[in-house]
């Protein structure tokens, strides 16, 4: 065994972690929180024997680029050129880690607040340690930082009827791993110096989506105290769940693609046969999403998100949400923040606030393309490859003390920092962030609409 450093005592056991970039901040990787079957909902962990030795990332989920070698594709070289590049990564089903980042001094009756963060990548992709990921600044800011990785793809989102009769429910089991997830830290950040009472959950893009379930479903009631939502927070029609039961048909196609007569054979199918299928069904839809993401279950979704909004039956909890200038469908984007903000506060919840991101990235001439502002977000801008300036450093210490002041109190504004003044029905302006110095102001949505069908962005 190796040399035990910032020995904790959890719940579940004792854990060792490990160094990071940041001085004075101890990290925790690869923490099990569950374990899973395929096609079964997660088993929590609650005890191991032993010494945890959480000192290297755990596996990711396979994910179609765990078949084939990213660099070499075309249509992928942007984002693996962005995130990736010069990493490895392991894939399992076996994938249900988290990581955790904290000050090495915080203890027990620290009462840090914790940021949860949930990643992105379509549903289909990604993981938690990616290199805007790797050590998020905001330990540093006194707040506790968390990531994790859940299931994706076939492996999270198939329905089947044989499925519903076997556990009284079928899909969404990536949606569960989450809340699995967000229970496990509840019951452990503790023994990190973090304060199960003071949560916010963020995510961006699919994640930011996710951040949206949990603040939709009943069964994360009492979960998290805040939320961040970056480039898919909100409800719009266009996006709300399917039953599970308009789902089957898609899924059988996947198991006669793969050549199974029935669950027993495609549980047992090799996870790139089973993948290559998902992927040849897929082509034969309309709408890919649709059919490879959130459904409504029963359980986790009961109704579109539209109705439980409209009934305000959502999380009434303070939020942050926004997006970029060059995002993936931008004036969408911007409507469902400037909506949800709306809603909010004639349903007399706490403040909401809305941001727009427009620094345009130095390096290439793709602006502020969907993702760009997560390392400034995370503060991880070292790990980036762009000829990045003073200016970025400025925006990204700007950005990541918005967010930690906003976990700790629900309001990002003060240390100094320009006013972030609430999106409501009196106040219609976002922060804008980026080109010039923070400031309240507006995006124009008719050059969003032309952003939308000129752009070249195509996301995770």
């Amino acid at each position: 065994m190796s040399e035990l450093k910032y020995l904790r005592h959890t719940p579940c056991g004792d854990i060792a972690g490990t160094d990071c970039q940041w001085s004075g901040v101890a990290a925790y990787k690869g923490i099990r929180y569950a374990t899973a079957a395929r096609w079964c909902y997660p088993e929590p962990v609650t005890h191991w024997d032993g010494v945890y030795e959480a000192t290297e990332y755990g596996a990711c989920c396979y994910q179609p680029r765990a078949f084939y070698d990213e660099s070499q594709v075309a249509e992928k070289a942007f984002y693996y050129n962005e995130f990736r590049r010069g990493e490895t990564y392991r894939y399992s089903e076996d994938c249900l880690f988290l990581n955790i980042w904290t000050p090495a001094d915080a203890a027990p009756d620290s009462k840090l607040p914790v940021i949860f963060y949930i990643h992105g990548g379509g549903f289909t992709g990604g993981c938690g340690h990616e290199k805007h990921f790797d050590g998020p600044e905001w330990p540093t800011k006194g707040c506790v930082a968390v990531t994790i990785n859940y299931r994706l793809g076939p492996l999270a989102f198939a329905c089947l009827d044989e499925l519903a009769k076997e556990a009284g429910h079928t899909g969404n089991y990536g949606l569960f791993d989450q809340l699995c997830a967000l229970q496990w830290v509840r019951a452990n950040i503790g023994a990190f110096g973090g304060d199960a009472d003071n949560i916010t959950v963020m995510g961006q893009s699919a994640g930011a989506m996710s951040v949206q379930q949990l603040c939709l479903t009943p069964l994360a009631e009492g979960l998290f105290a805040k939320a961040v939502m970056s480039s898919g927070g909100g409800v719009s029609k266009m996006l709300s769940a399917k039953p599970v039961e308009e789902l089957y048909p898609f899924w059988e196609n996947v198991m006669a693609k793969a050549g199974c007569a029935d669950l027993a054979a495609l549980r047992a199918l090799a996870p790139e046969t089973l993948f290559t299928a998902w992927q040849e069904a897929k082509k034969e839809c309309k709408n890919a999403m649709t059919v490879s993401g959130p459904a409504q279950d029963g359980v986790f979704i009961c109704k579109p998100g539209t109705e439980v909004v409209a009934a305000g039956e959502q999380r009434h909890i303070p939020y942050m949400l926004g997006m970029t200038s060059e995002d993936i469908m931008p004036p969408i984007l911007y409507t469902m923040v400037k909506g949800w903000c709306k809603t909010q506060d004639e349903q007399n919840g706490p403040a909401c606030f809305g941001w727009f991101f427009d620094r345009q990235l130095p390096g290439d001439k793709n602006g502020a393309w969907h993702s760009s502002d997560l390392w400034y977000w995370f503060g991880t801008l070292d790990h980036c490859w762009r000829p990045l300036t003073a200016t970025d450093k400025v925006l990204s210490a700007q950005m990541v003390t918005y967010l930690t002041n906003f976990a700790k109190t629900g309001n990002p504004n003060g240390g100094g920092m320009p006013t972030w003044t609430p999106l409501d029905a009196a106040h219609t302006k976002v922060l804008r962030l980026g080109e010039q110095p923070p400031h309240m102001g507006k995006a124009s949505l008719a050059k969003l609409v032309w952003t939308m069908l000129t752009n070249k962005a195509v996301g995770e």
